[in-house]
């Protein structure tokens, strides 16, 4: 069990304060100090907690004073620490045992020390004497209340020295600094990566495990990372809390917002080193790459087709499973990918956001306003390698192509006729249909 900042902290009540002699509360500073110390030693991060602060709440009756030199005479059995007093030695103890001889009444719940039962149970009380003058929220603890003022304020007292950046707390300027310094302290034991962060450590090791611990109350799925779940839970209260401040679109994520914003500014941060061709996103850029490389890392698991995207290799199990998930909520047409939902959904809307920017003209698709530009540009990328025609489009070139091959796939289901091309099979039934269009 990974020890936390609620393991080891050890808080008095006013009253418990001053019923403590003065070499005692001595004693108290000490013992914390260390644990502080110890903690920072063992890789914990203070992630969560602001050392200051918690100085102030458990030392709030005192100033605590840093000791140095101690002697550690007290030694664990289990693990090679050392102590400098015995009583930390004792608690510390209790982490290898797993004991937890302090446990709740209400909900069963086990802790190390009183203490950390006490704060325990005002989460069942919801005790919080600490209260906000300006919102009016109410915190079980007078330092948490400190750092919530600093949001009203706008005060950031901790400035990173090389790029002036602020911050609420310390400990987020002291994990911003690893940006400067590239350090990354927390290294993975199974596959040598590293991170700057012990939480993206932690992480990062339920892909090794395939720990999911935060479970959806809705539909029972599970994700490694809280966060993941945060947005999951969007899709069920279709909440989109991120809007383009431009055409008023709104998403669930805000990544996908900022991928959106590009659309208006055409900004393409990400290039390619090879060719020069930029995109809006690094996953694209990604893709890309691979059409250079060749490499097809996504391998299907029934005709063993391999793709470069995961993305790509999704839709193609779909034209195994037969699974059309994307259903339209106008005439319940359904789709294997979201993107063809949101091309249909155009034919009932009429939207047609693609414009060109020499005649105005309009599409439903950006690859039909691609096309359409070519019509400008006179640009031809499609070219037979039989006979160097070329075209703009690229089923042009799969049409011309069966002029060489002979091929002609569409047959004519009333007289057995064959056409090299979709049109011309068409064209034909009218024959029998009697139908004049023109």
């Amino acid at each position: 069990t990974s020890v936390t900042y609620d393991d080891v902290h050890i808080d008095f009540t006013w009253e418990e304060w001053t019923l403590l002699d003065h070499s005692q509360k001595n004693l108290y500073k000490d013992v914390m100090q260390e644990t502080y110390r110890n903690l920072t030693a063992i890789g914990y991060s203070w992630e969560d907690h602001n050392i200051e602060e918690h100085c102030q709440c458990s030392g709030r009756h005192g100033r605590q004073e840093r000791t140095h030199n101690r002697e550690k005479p007290y030694k664990c059995d289990q693990c090679d620490k050392d102590f400098s007093i015995q009583i930390t030695l004792q608690i510390h103890k209790r982490i290898h045992a797993g004991e937890k001889p302090y446990k709740c009444n209400q909900c069963g719940k086990a802790f190390l020390l009183g203490t950390f039962l006490q704060r325990h149970e005002r989460t069942h009380t919801v005790e919080k004497p600490y209260k906000c003058n300006q919102c009016d929220k109410a915190f079980s603890r007078v330092c948490h209340l400190q750092r919530h003022k600093r949001t009203h304020t706008g005060e950031k007292p901790y400035k990173c020295n090389q790029c002036g950046k602020g911050f609420l707390q310390n400990f987020n300027l002291q994990v911003h600094k690893r940006t400067h310094s590239g350090e990354k302290p927390y290294k993975c034991n199974q596959c040598d990566k590293a991170f700057s962060r012990v939480s993206h450590l932690q992480i990062h090791k339920r892909t090794h495990t395939g720990e999911k611990p935060y479970k959806c109350n809705q539909c029972d799925k599970a994700f490694s990372r809280v966060s993941v779940l945060q947005k999951h839970k969007r899709t069920h209260t279709r909440e989109k809390p991120y809007k383009c401040n431009q055409c008023d679109k709104a998403f669930l994520q805000h990544n996908s917002l900022q991928i959106h914003e590009r659309t208006h500014s055409r900004e393409k941060p990400y290039k390619c080193n090879q060719c020069d061709k930029a995109f809006s996103q690094h996953n694209s850029l990604q893709i890309h790459e691979r059409t250079h490389s060749g490499e097809k890392p996504y391998k299907c698991n029934q005709c063993d087709k391999a793709f470069s995207g995961h993305s790509n290799l999704q839709m193609h199990k779909r034209s195994h499973s037969r699974e059309k998930p994307y259903k339209c909520n106008q005439c319940e047409k359904a789709f294997s990918q979201h993107s063809h939902l949101q091309i249909h959904r155009r034919t009932h809307s009429g939207e047609k956001p693609y414009k060109c920017n020499q005649c105005e003209k309009a599409f439903s698709q950006n690859n039909s306003l691609q096309i359409h530009r070519r019509t400008h540009s006179g640009e031809k990328p499609y070219k037979c390698n039989q006979c160097e025609k070329a075209f703009s489009q690229h089923n042009s070139l799969q049409i011309h192509r069966r002029t060489h091959t002979g091929e002609k796939p569409y047959n004519c289901n009333q007289c057995g006729k064959a056409f090299s091309g979709l049109s011309n099979l068409h064209t034909h039934r009218r024959i029998h249909s009697g139908e004049k269009p023109y």
